[in-house]
């Protein structure tokens, strides 16, 4: 037997929510079942965790990387088999 439940959440919430469960391919009741059933064996512990911010150094490294991927710069090609990926790096 299932029930219904209905709550209030705030449409932006619920818009970026619903948005990332279809980008994961996964039906937006599927992701509040989930987590109402985590929760409900005590498999899911609310709390807050801070989000990572990475040193000066490191976020100039990973925006270069991210701008050369986007150029297409600095990337290998792309393989269908390990005896070509192999014979790529020997050639390095």
């Amino acid at each position: 037997m299932t029930t219904q439940v209905i709550f209030k959440i705030d449409k932006k919430l619920k818009d970026r929510a619903m948005k990332k469960a279809e980008h994961e391919g996964l039906p937006f009741a599927s992701v509040l079942k989930f987590a109402t059933k985590a929760y409900a064996d005590g498999e899911l512990t609310i709390g807050v965790i801070p989000k990572e911010v990475f040193n000066l150094k490191t976020r100039r490294l990973l925006q270069r990387e991210l701008r050369d991927i986007k150029l297409g710069k600095n990337i290998s090609p792309r393989f269908t088999n390990a005896k070509d990926a192999v014979a790529y790096l020997k050639n390095l």
